[in-house]
């Protein structure tokens, strides 16, 4: 308990609480980046892959996109229901925690976290990407600061001296 209080403080009351709340415009901003750097990148990649094996795979692409509608409207039947039971709002970790009990609402919550952070992470190997296909001397082979000549200057001696 003393480490999760030393990393993560002490409980907010709820007089605090009003003023760590997010506006409606602001939560969208922030949480839906997620959603939209799914949708971004993730036809991206699915071509990187499938367009080189497309003619030996393409009999797969009418399968593969009927299971993709079929997932898509279950996925929108089953927010269709939570936005239903739970009308102020309710994430994954609460609707887990509530319909299955703490940890599976742990887990939720873990695997959201997780999830943020991958995103980040493919949004700046997305952005890398795009930022050295227009620069393509970006690619080149990085220079290295403190190569042993850099070194030997640094310490005011002549490059390749003893």
């Amino acid at each position: 308990m003393l480490v999760k209080r030393f990393l993560v403080g002490n409980p907010l009351k709820t007089a605090q609480a009003v003023h760590q709340r997010l506006s409606k415009r602001l939560a969208l901003a922030v949480f839906s980046s997620d959603a939209l750097s799914s949708v971004a990148y993730a036809t991206e990649e699915i071509l990187l892959v499938l367009v080189p094996a497309s003619l030996a795979l393409a009999h797969f692409s009418i399968p593969i996109s009927l299971m993709i509608v079929l997932l898509l409207t279950i996925l929108t039947l089953s927010y269709s229901q939570i936005i239903f039971e739970y009308p102020e709002g309710g994430g994954a970790y609460i609707v887990s925690k509530s319909n299955l009990g703490e940890w599976p609402g742990l887990t939720a919550a873990a695997a959201l976290m997780i999830d943020y952070v991958l995103t980040v992470a493919v949004s700046v190997a997305a952005g890398i990407a795009a930022i050295t296909s227009a620069i393509p001397i970006l690619l080149s082979p990085p220079h290295r600061p403190w190569s042993p000549c850099h070194r030997d200057r640094a310490a005011g001696q002549p490059a390749g001296s003893p």
